[in-house]
């Protein structure tokens, strides 16, 4: 597959609903060869998120709704942060140091954020303009990560965690939804919070008031197809019913835990 900032998923667009994957490629522009890291850090999740892409083109065709997937490794910028971010082109990551961000020219970093940040995020506020347009209603936007079973040496329990800043339309339920499974261990912002400033979430739905959720499931769990043919059978129908209640499709700003709206 070519390289591109963005890869686009098509689906019914008059079903209201969009589904991101931020993290979803490991994939470098050839100009950059592999960062100055060996090929195995490229199987680690400091480079993507495993299991990601899968799982979310198979929701997508489960529930005929389009997706946007980001298309670069968040190891040359990560797009889940905002422009404003330390973190946003990391230096060192879960103990890998990655050559080719050290040192980090004013004009390179300009570079990754006119290449490949915003043109993802473009596609995502498009994406979400086209719902929008042709649903005739506020889309609910959901975001698809995953995470690592530990952390440094420390086992972590859950199955999947939802994250979110205020707006609850979709988190209860969804979060219900899963818990109603006494096997699953559902995390509410675990295995993080979703109170990001500037993040995915913050900048296409909480700005504008847009119901969303953010879903982190086990790497483990994902990490071949029958575990990803199991989490898009589990989670397909619990995001149909919720977005087929009508007070998800309208916009409505909750605010946000990291501070003012006004302040963007």
């Amino acid at each position: 597959m070519p390289f591109s900032p963005f890869h686009l998923v098509h689906g019914s667009n008059d079903r209201g609903l969009v589904l991101l994957a931020d993290h979803a490629h490991r994939n470098l522009p050839e100009e950059y060869g592999s960062l100055g890291l060996p090929p195995q850090q490229f199987e680690r999740h400091i480079a993507y998120d495993i299991g990601v892409e899968p799982l979310t083109r198979k929701l997508a065709a489960m529930l005929g709704a389009p997706a946007v997937l980001g298309g670069f490794s968040r190891l040359l910028i990560d797009p889940n942060r905002g422009e404003d971010d330390p973190t946003l082109i990391m230096r060192l990551s879960d103990g890998a140091i990655i050559p080719g961000n050290n040192p980090m020219p004013d004009a390179e970093h300009q570079r990754r954020v006119n290449d490949f940040y915003r043109p993802y995020h473009t596609a995502v506020s498009d994406m979400i303009q086209a719902v929008a347009g042709a649903s005739g209603k506020a889309p609910l936007v959901i975001s698809i990560h995953s995470f690592t079973a530990f952390w440094k040496t420390t086992p972590r329990p859950w199955h999947a965690g939802i994250l979110w800043d205020s707006d609850p339309r979709a988190v209860v339920p969804l979060i219900k939804a899963l818990e109603a499974d006494p096997q699953l261990v559902v995390g509410d912002n675990e295995p993080y919070d979703g109170a990001l400033r500037n993040d995915t979430m913050f900048k296409h739905c909480i700005v504008p008031g847009l119901a969303h959720a953010l879903i982190e499931v086990r790497q483990d769990l994902i990490a071949d197809e029958k575990g990803v043919d199991e989490w898009a059978d589990r989670l397909a129908p619990i995001l149909d019913a919720i977005n087929a209640d009508p007070d998800i499709h309208v916009a409505r700003q909750y605010g946000s835990r990291t501070g003012p709206l006004e302040e963007v």
